[in-house]
């Protein structure tokens, strides 16, 4: 039976086999009423509902309504997990303990996001525990998509009294990988519409004082840039749009922000506040903590306004990402923070988005 969601999804609609293994909808509901709706296929999040500043509702994240739609995305990534790892790994190729291994090349000549069978492509084990809490389990074979070792991950979705989406991730291997965990939520706090309105008013300050330049491939060039005097200066907040389309090479490399941003950190791992967005038209707003060093934002260059769940549309720029992960390319670069996990050691990973009103 298909019980009413403040989405309008239903939970039917999501129940299908897909890799052998059944797919459903898991909706969390928090002690104000309010919800979020997860598919364990690729762990996707596809709907955020919270309120304007008038109390009206809506769905803040882009998503599909049923499971074919998510599994025939034309954004395959759209709100998913990430993995095993995040972000571009150059060539496909990297080094460890000397051994080389070769990945799929599925974004320019580059690997991207784990492979084009990646975690977002999987059925994952799914434990509802309580009303507002997920578990979502998944264990990546030894060679799948080349990466080595089998790595167990648990990744666990809360949805607090506070409207506070918790991620936290766990995983563990049985031989020397590389592990960049993420979730590629597409957030568009106007409220998914059609169109979804762009994202260029949008308020947003990032806590970094640098970024990581890229190549004309979104490759890191190795160097670790300040964000001052720069269209990447987020330290205080300002419309997204202001400086999108600059004349400057980073943004035209990105084809507008697609970059990862260097968190200020007192301490590795500390959970810390990463950025805060502010749509000015309904109030909403959203922030962002995270355990991890660095912040993928990417501003949906390339959606070609494809159609969403119940009728909505994704036009380009109609959403803002906030991946929180290690630095792209890490395993082809020493000075970067280490993405190797060994047997014995437990990945672990904490990352928040608060939503709320001003």
């Amino acid at each position: 039976m298909d019980i009413s969601t403040l989405s309008g999804l239903k939970r039917t609609d999501f129940q299908s086999r897909v890799q052998g293994k059944e797919t459903d909808l898991y909706t969390l509901i928090n002690k104000k009423g309010l919800e979020v709706s997860i598919t364990n296929y690729g762990g996707a999040l596809v709907a955020i509902m919270v309120p304007d500043r008038d109390g009206r509702i809506a769905n803040v994240i882009q998503g599909h309504d049923n499971i074919k739609g998510v599994v025939e995305s034309p954004e395959p990534f759209l709100s998913t997990l990430i993995g095993r790892y995040g972000n571009r790994i150059c060539r496909g190729q990297f080094t460890l303990d000397a051994k080389s291994y070769s990945l799929a090349i599925n974004n320019g000549p580059n690997a991207l996001h784990g492979g084009p069978t990646g975690f977002h492509a999987r059925v994952w084990e799914a434990t509802q525990t309580d009303a507002q809490t997920l578990s979502l389990h998944y264990l990546s074979a030894d060679g799948e998509e080349g990466f080595p070792g089998n790595l167990d991950i648990t990744v666990v979705y809360r949805w607090t009294d506070d409207n506070e989406l918790v991620i936290d991730y766990k995983a563990t291997t049985d031989k020397t990988t590389i592990v960049n965990l993420t979730n590629h939520g597409f957030f568009s706090l106007a409220g998914i519409a059609n169109p979804t309105p762009d994202i260029m008013d949008l308020q947003c300050q990032i806590n970094a004082d640098f970024f990581i330049p890229i190549d004309e491939t979104s490759i890191p060039t190795g160097e670790v840039r300040r964000v001052e005097g720069t269209p990447f200066d987020f330290r205080t907040m300002h419309a997204v749009g202001d400086q999108i389309d600059a004349d400057d090479e980073q943004t035209r490399n990105g084809a507008g922000y697609d970059h990862c941003f260097v968190l200020n950190k007192r301490e590795d791992g500390e959970l810390s506040f990463a950025a805060k967005i502010h749509d000015p038209n309904s109030g909403r707003t959203m922030e962002v903590y995270t355990t991890e060093p660095g912040v993928q934002v990417y501003t949906d260059n390339w959606a070609t306004g494809y159609p969403g769940q119940n009728g909505a549309t994704f036009p380009r720029r109609s959403a803002i990402c906030f991946e929180a992960q290690h630095f792209p390319d890490s395993p082809n670069r020493a000075h970067f923070p280490s993405v190797v996990l060994h047997p014995g050691e437990t990945y672990t990973q904490t990352t928040i988005y608060r939503f709320g009103v001003e």
